[in-house]
C-alpha cells in the first residue's frame, strides 16, 4: 500500500517505520523543515530501542520518505493517518488545534477517495469532528469526493515500541465503513498473522478504549503505591503483598510495582482528559480523579522520605544528592511528567543540591533544569556519586540494577540509599552496610528481621 502519515513525532515515525518495513511505500509529514532534513540525512530525532535501524533501511530502500509538503504525500495515497500532538490544555483537556489544521488541509488537498485514519490519541467524538472538517473544505471546492474517517488508537509502550506494533495485542479499529474496514484489514494482515488480533468495533468506541486502556493501567499503578503507602504505616512489606495479590490471576502482575508514580507522555495526559471528557458529559469521574491525586503525592513521596531521613542532622540545605535516572521510565529520553522533576523541585527547594545522571536523557533534562543552580547533569553513573551524601534511584535502567555497591559506597560521604523502584533487597543492602530505604516498608520489615524479630511464616 501507499501511506500518507502525518507527524513525525513518537507514534508517527514508529508508525512509518514499521509500516515500510512491511513493504508498504511510506511518505512522511511534519511542518519542521529541519526534523524533516534530518531524517532525510538519516538522524533520528526520538530515542526508541531499534527506530532508528528500521528507519534508515527502509528510507535507503526507497520505501520510506520524508517532506513538508501534504501534496506530495496524499495524491496516490491509499489512507492518510494523523499522528500529531494533542499536549493537554491547562485545564487538561485536549489541544486539538493540530488535529484540526491536518483535517483541514486534507480536505483542501485530497483528489481521490480517501481512507482517514485517526491515530493520535484524541477525545471521543474526534473522528467525527474531522470528517466534518474535512467535507467542508471539499464543500468550498465544490468537490464531490469520498472519504472516510476510522479511528485506530496506538498502545505503543516507550522503550519497547517496535516490538508492541509489529507483534501487537490487538489492533483496535473503529469503522462503520466496509471499504475503509478491507483496506485496515489488509494493511495489517502481516502483523496478525499467528492470530486474529483485529478488534473492529464504532468509531466512538475505539476512541473510548484507548483512554479506557490507559487510565486503568494508571489505576493499577496508583493502586499498588497507595498500598505500599500504607504498608509503611502498618509495618507491612509491599513486596510480599504484591506477590500475595498478584499471584491471584484475576489480578496479576503487570503494572503493579510500586514506586515514584507514573510520568510520560501519555497516562497523565489521558487522565486528565478522561476526566474534563467525563465531567463535560455530567460524569463525576471520582475514580480518576483518586487516581490522579494519588499519583501527585506519590511523586513526592520519596522526597518527604528524604527530607525526614535528614531531618535529625540539620535538614537537607547545603547536603549533595546524588541522583540516577530522570526518564520517566527506563528505555527512553522522555522526561515529560517524570517523577523526577518532582523529587528534584522538593529538594531543591530546601536548599539540597542535587547531581544526577541518566544514561539516555540527560540531554534533555539539561534543558528543562537549565535555570534551577542547584542541579548538574553529569555523564558519568559513579561519578554523580563521588562526595555526595546519599544516592537516590529514579528510574529502572538495567545498568542500576546490579551496580557496583562497594565503589558506591566507598564514593559517598555516608552509605545511604533512596531506592525509588525498589530494585535491591532491603535484607541485603542492609548487610552490605547501607542505610537503606525504599518504597512500601521493605526496609524496615527487614531491618526487624536481622535484629531476630518477627519471621516471615
Amino acid at each position: 500500500m501507499r501511506l500518507c502519515i502525518v507527524g513525525t513525532g513518537y507514534v508517527g515515525l514508529v508508525s512509518a517505520a514499521c509500516f515500510a518495513e512491511m513493504g508498504n511505500t511510506v511518505t512522511c509529514i511534519d511542518v519542521n523543515p529541519s526534523v524533516v532534513d534530518q531524517l532525510n540525512a538519516g538522524h533520528v530525532h526520538i530515542f526508541e530501542p531499534g527506530l532508528e535501524p528500521m528507519v534508515l533501511r527502509s528510507h535507503a530502500d526507497g520505501r520510506l520518505n520524508f517532506t513538508t509538503r501534504l501534496e506530495d504525500g496524499i495524491g496516490d495515497a491509499d489512507c492518510v493517518f494523523i499522528c500529531v500532538g494533542t499536549p493537554p490544555r491547562e485545564d487538561g483537556s485536549c489541544d486539538l488545534s493540530h488535529v484540526h489544521q491536518v483535517a483541514r488541509q486534507i480536505g483542501r488537498t485530497m483528489q481521490a477517495p480517501l481512507v482517514v485514519v485517526d491515530k493520535s490519541t484524541v477525545p471521543v467524538g474526534t473522528a467525527d469532528m474531522v470528517r466534518g472538517l474535512i467535507l467542508e473544505e471539499l464543500g468550498r471546492r465544490g468537490a464531490d469526493i469520498e472519504v472516510d474517517v476510522v479511528s485506530n488508537p496506538e498502545f505503543l509502550k516507550e522503550g519497547a515500541a517496535i516490538a508492541d506494533f509489529m507483534r501487537p495485542d490487538r489492533v483496535v479499529i473503529g469503522t462503520d465503513s466496509q471499504r475503509a474496514a478491507s483496506l485496515m484489514r489488509e494493511l495489517y494482515a502481516p502483523f496478525t498473522r499467528t492470530r486474529d488480533k483485529m478488534l473492529f468495533m464504532s468509531v466512538r468506541s475505539a476512541e473510548m478504549t484507548k483512554y479506557a486502556s490507559n487510565c486503568m493501567l494508571a489505576t493499577k499503578i496508583s493502586f499498588i503505591n497507595e498500598i505500599a503507602l500504607i504498608c509503611e504505616k502498618v509495618g507491612a512489606d509491599v513486596r510480599e503483598v504484591r506477590n500475595g495479590i498478584g499471584s491471584d490471576s484475576r489480578i496479576g502482575y503487570q503494572f503493579i510495582y510500586p514506586g515514584v508514580g507514573y510520568g510520560g507522555s501519555c497516562f497523565p495526559k489521558d487522565v486528565k482528559a478522561l476526566i474534563q471528557t467525563a465531567s463535560g458529559s455530567g460524569v463525576e469521574p471520582m475514580l480518576l480523579n483518586a487516581v490522579e491525586a494519588v499519583n501527585r503525592r506519590q511523586k513526592r513521596h520519596m522526597a518527604e522520605m528524604v527530607l525526614e531521613r535528614f531531618a535529625p542532622e540539620g535538614g537537607v540545605a547545603g547536603k549533595v544528592m546524588a541522583m540516577w535516572g530522570l526518564a520517566f521510565k527506563a528505555n527512553t529520553d522522555d522526561m515529560r511528567e517524570a517523577a523526577s522533576l518532582s523529587v528534584i523541585e522538593e529538594l531543591t527547594g530546601a536548599g539540597m543540591r542535587i547531581r544526577a545522571f541518566d544514561p539516555v536523557a540527560g540531554g534533555n533534562a539539561r534543558r528543562i533544569l537549565a535555570e534551577n543552580p542547584l542541579v548538574e547533569v553529569l555523564p558519568d553513573q559513579y561519578g554523580v556519586c563521588d562526595g555526595a551524601d546519599a544516592l537516590l534511584v529514579v528510574t529502572e535502567w538495567n545498568q542500576f540494577r546490579n551496580p557496583d555497591f562497594a565503589r558506591v559506597k566507598s564514593l559517598l560521604t555516608s552509605p545511604r540509599l533512596f531506592d525509588g523502584r525498589n530494585l535491591y533487597q532491603p535484607a541485603a543492602m542492609i548487610e552490605r552496610g547501607f542505610d537503606y530505604c525504599c518504597i512500601g516498608g521493605g526496609d524496615a520489615m527487614a531491618r526487624e528481621r536481622l535484629k531476630g524479630g518477627p519471621k516471615a511464616g
